[in-house]
């Protein structure tokens, strides 16, 4: 029997194109997983507006609501929010990117990042959520769940697993705070495809699970009935599979990093193309590759800088930079 030509290789997940897709006018919010900084990375690299995490790596739902509510109330940190730990100040809210060795410094940062995700939070046309785990830490004396533990001794904490249930409505939650300041933003959530093996192997696969699960739970509820303007202009939250990409396409070592737990290069650029493919508008591609040419050779290092051919060379780069901006002035080099 001959070797079929059309023969699939690999498993596809089935992709439809969204609605209000992201172009150059569009801004983008990504909150969440280090997964979400790799699809941020992708949208510095062609010049999307976007904002990455202003409080660093998030990995739970809970404490991205936190953060939220805090920003959309205008609750900003105060003393009581903070603490020293090993010389360093510190918020359980928040990841070490926002840490000072100054008290007013550390508050300072924080209630900085607190303001950039309000703007973003009212301004965003598109607002992307990727979860990491659906474990958490419970600081056990102020009885609340924490987005980071400082290397604090275990005691201090709890370990617990969020329910299907309690992700779904965290997600409603943050669906519910944003939309009544932004009702037309695009609401995408993703689960991120990096293994957390600390928890065990079993343990991530059931993490996973929960994180799926009420994800798809929160989707598939259906938005109230009200007749109110702003209610009618929300746009359905949406679900990218980022995760089932990773596993069931690229299921192969080859995907990975030398740790075999997080995406490598090539998943990522695979992944980016997927999500490309749904979300960000196909009039956008010719921007893309001018922009992809400009980066290329802003990382070109001449053997002799100042020799004719290399200055001919930056007078036209320079020209090619100046033609992106003259059509489109938010675009920075």
């Amino acid at each position: 029997m001959g070797f079929d030509q059309t023969m699939k290789l690999q498993t596809q997940i089935p992709l439809n194109s969204e609605e209000n897709q992201i172009d150059y006018s569009s801004k983008i919010l990504l909150l969440g997983s280090c997964f979400s900084e790799n699809i941020g990375g992708k949208f510095e690299y062609f010049k999307f507006q976007n904002l990455q995490n202003p409080f660093g790596v998030i990995f739970n739902s809970v404490s991205i609501e936190k953060l939220i509510t805090r920003a959309i109330t205008d609750t900003p940190f105060s003393k009581a929010d903070i603490f020293q730990h090993n010389g360093i100040w510190q918020c359980f809210e928040s990841h070490s990117a926002r840490s000072s060795i100054n008290k007013n410094g550390c508050l300072t940062n924080l209630n900085l990042a607190l303001s950039s995700l309000k703007d973003a939070l009212f301004t965003s046309s598109h607002i992307i959520v990727t979860l990491g785990t659906s474990w958490v830490y419970r600081h056990l004396e102020r009885d609340e769940i924490v987005a980071n533990c400082y290397k604090l001794p275990r005691n201090n904490f709890k370990k617990e697993l969020l329910s299907v249930k309690d992700i779904s409505e965290s997600l409603k939650c943050i669906f519910e705070k944003i939309t009544a300041v932004n009702p037309k933003v695009s609401f995408i959530t993703t689960v991120s495809p990096v293994r957390h093996i600390k928890n065990g192997f079993v343990e991530n696969s059931l993490s996973k699970a929960h994180l799926i699960s009420g994800i798809h739970d929160f989707i598939n509820r259906k938005l109230p009935i009200d007749n109110s303007q702003s209610n009618i202009e929300k746009q359905k939250p949406s679900y990218f599979p980022s995760y089932e990409i990773m596993m069931d396409e690229l299921r192969d070592y080859r995907f990975y990093t030398e740790d075999m737990l997080h995406p490598n290069k090539t998943a990522i650029e695979i992944i980016w193309q997927k999500f490309a493919e749904v979300w960000i508008s196909s009039e956008t591609e010719s921007l893309q590759r001018e922009i992809a040419s400009i980066q290329s050779s802003l990382l070109h290092k001449p053997f002799n800088p100042e020799c004719e051919t290399h200055l001919k060379f930056q007078k036209n780069l320079q020209n090619k930079i100046e033609a992106v901006q003259q059509k489109h002035s938010n675009i920075l080099f």
